[in-house]
């Protein structure tokens, strides 16, 4: 699974690189052929993609290194860490072509009319984008990795971007060449929203938010269907990027002996470990049956 993990994770990134590269390009270029000021902008933001889809990768492999005398549970948060540098990538694009956008809209004898090159490099990039960033989420999620879904989704705002850009060469070749820099503006809110959305993602997974109520459930089911093992409760998961790490209670019946209670906790264990591939290390508490207490201190009283 780790060595797919790698190969998918690896390829996945490398294809966002090249092709973020080759659309950089061609954006630029034909932005400055065909004067269009929102072409040329979307060209910072495919370059701003390649940045982010090296830093993704970054993340990525840091993520993938096996645990240490220093690091115990493993490197899987470096994804999410990436994916927080990637925000501060987004956010300056985003200022550099709002900024740019505000001044040609202040400044209207600053504006070109766009020409059908402008248009028919929109229509390529709708169609390369939206192959391209429907990959790697699909990979992402595949293998469970934030940094690469941050890179896909972060991949999928050029094609709102690129139907924006084709939309305002239309309506500026009709005589309202200002549409040009507004839709350059619409595309540096856009990606605002796109790293508001990766970093509120990032975030929570750092902080350790609570997960699907699907996996608790199946997490609760496991280990109610082990043989000794009653009432699963207090149930808490903790992300590091690609994997988790569980945290229970069990009910046992409390006349047995400790090595008796010992072998079922390891047994829950080893059933979570082997049915839910994503977590990797888990540690169950034994609790006698029909005992309350409340779970939030230090001690049981």
């Amino acid at each position: 699974m780790d060595e797919y993990r790698n190969k998918a994770g690896t390829k996945a990134s490398t294809i966002a690189i090249i092709a973020n590269c080759i659309l950089t390009v061609l954006n630029i270029a034909v932005g400055i052929m065909s004067g269009s000021y929102a072409l040329v902008s979307e060209g910072a933001h495919t370059l701003s993609d390649v940045i982010t889809s090296i830093v993704a990768y970054a993340g990525f492999k840091i993520g993938q290194k096996p645990a240490d005398k220093e690091h115990p549970i493993g490197h899987g948060r470096a994804e999410a860490i990436s994916g927080l540098v990637i925000v501060v990538f987004l956010v300056v694009v985003a200022y550099e072509i709002i900024t740019g956008a505000l001044e040609k809209i202040i400044h209207p004898e600053l504006i070109t009319v766009p020409g059908v090159y402008a248009a028919m490099m929109a229509v390529f990039g709708i169609f390369i984008n939206f192959i391209i960033s429907e990959y790697i989420i699909r990979i992402g999620k595949e293998i469970k990795s934030p940094a690469i879904v941050a890179d896909g989704k972060h991949q999928k705002t050029d094609i709102f971007s690129s139907i924006a850009i084709l939309f305002g060469v239309a309506v500026s070749n009709m005589g309202y060449p200002i549409l040009d820099p507004i839709v350059g503006l619409v595309i540096g809110l856009l990606i605002l929203k796109t790293a508001h959305s990766i970093g509120k993602e990032n975030i929570n997974n750092i902080m350790g938010k609570v997960p699907s109520q699907e996996l608790i459930n199946e997490i609760k089911y496991i280990a109610d269907n082990t043989r000794g093992a009653h009432n699963t409760h207090n149930i808490k998961v903790d992300y590091f990027g690609p994997y988790a790490t569980v945290y229970l209670h069990i009910e046992v019946n409390g006349e047995m002996t400790l090595s008796e209670s010992h072998k079922i906790v390891h047994t829950v264990e080893n059933n979570i470990l082997k049915e839910i591939p994503e977590v990797k290390s888990v540690m169950v508490h034994a609790c006698p049956i029909g005992l309350t207490y409340d779970h939030d201190q230090k001690i049981d009283e």
